[in-house]
């Protein structure tokens, strides 16, 4: 009786594991065409012109682009602007992050559970994210303005200045504008996590007498560990993007650079000040930024 030959079945299954690869890369292909050509290029480019005197020029035009080394970086680093956009930036995070967390996940949890009219809830909470952020903007200005309603409630306790003109208050409440606005999406992500977890853990939790906070912080907390990294990160890059809230709610940055954004001064110094070099180090620098801060993220919420 003759033994197959050592390795004879080796390259039928070389053969057909690499036709499931090439199965799965032809599905992948369009999306890695898509991720080359809208984020990898510009990057690349945005890298290049950091380090090159760039300037718009006419079309078809011929010009050179010197080489100029750190020099856009050591301005963007002097600059008092980007410093104070990117402290700003921080301090966004650390008001968005934990509310877009701690909200998404007792709420998902709570639409997880057999409510009444869970569905409408659901639709409620998930409204926000797919309506045009000016048409939410307009409802915050017209609560937090100086003779909002917010601030006629409150009455002699209202903030002086109002909320959106005052340095101290004008970051946090665009950091809980925008953790209002995306809540939806973030308890989506939650509920399809909570399907994963076993009923059967809640059940002994039941027969031990367990608190729902109990089971809360023992069952569902981890339980959705995977799903936590994941909305830490996405927020975090989410919010280093931010632009059009403190486009809109406070006048471009203000006040007094108290809510400008990394990106709103790639578009000041970029397109407004035609210094697009400028830009792009600021772009480079706000990419590494937004590494380094979800990988620490990443490190903290995967910890046991």
């Amino acid at each position: 009786m003759s033994s197959p030959a050592p390795g004879g079945t080796r390259p039928r299954s070389i053969g057909r594991s690499f036709g499931r690869n090439l199965l799965g890369l032809g599905f992948v292909s369009p999306y890695l065409a898509f991720v080359a050509v809208v984020f990898a290029y510009p990057f690349g480019f945005a890298v290049w012109m950091s380090f090159h005197d760039y300037f718009f020029a006419a079309p078809n035009a011929i010009v050179e682009y010197p080489f100029v080394g750190l020099e856009n970086y050591a301005a963007v680093l002097s600059d008092p602007d980007v410093r104070q956009a990117f402290g700003n930036i921080a301090v966004f995070l650390v008001f968005n992050v934990p509310l877009t967390v701690g909200l998404s996940l007792v709420l998902a949890s709570a639409l997880n559970a057999k409510l009444p009219m869970r569905s409408f809830f659901r639709a409620a909470y998930y409204l926000p994210y797919i309506t045009a952020s000016v048409a939410m903007v307009g409802i915050w200005m017209w609560l937090f303005s100086s003779g909002g309603l917010v601030n006629k409630v409150l009455g002699q306790l209202a903030p002086e200045p109002s909320w959106l003109v005052n340095e101290t208050l004008a970051m946090p409440l665009i950091a809980v504008f925008v953790a209002w606005k995306q809540l939806g999406f973030f308890i989506m992500l939650y509920l399809a996590a909570l399907q994963n977890v076993p009923k059967e853990l809640y059940e002994s939790a039941d027969t031990d007498g367990a608190s729902t906070v109990r089971k809360f912080l023992s069952i569902t907390v981890p339980g959705v560990r995977p799903a936590t990294t994941l909305v830490v990160i996405v927020a975090t890059i989410t919010g280093a993007n931010l632009f059009t809230e403190p486009y809109l709610l406070t006048g471009g940055g203000g006040p007094d650079g108290a809510s400008a954004s990394p990106v709103l001064l790639m578009y000041q110094r970029g397109i407004e000040q035609g210094n697009p070099d400028v830009a792009a180090a600021i772009g480079v620098l706000l990419v590494l930024f937004v590494l380094a801060v979800s990988l620490i993220n990443r490190k903290l919420t995967e910890r046991d």
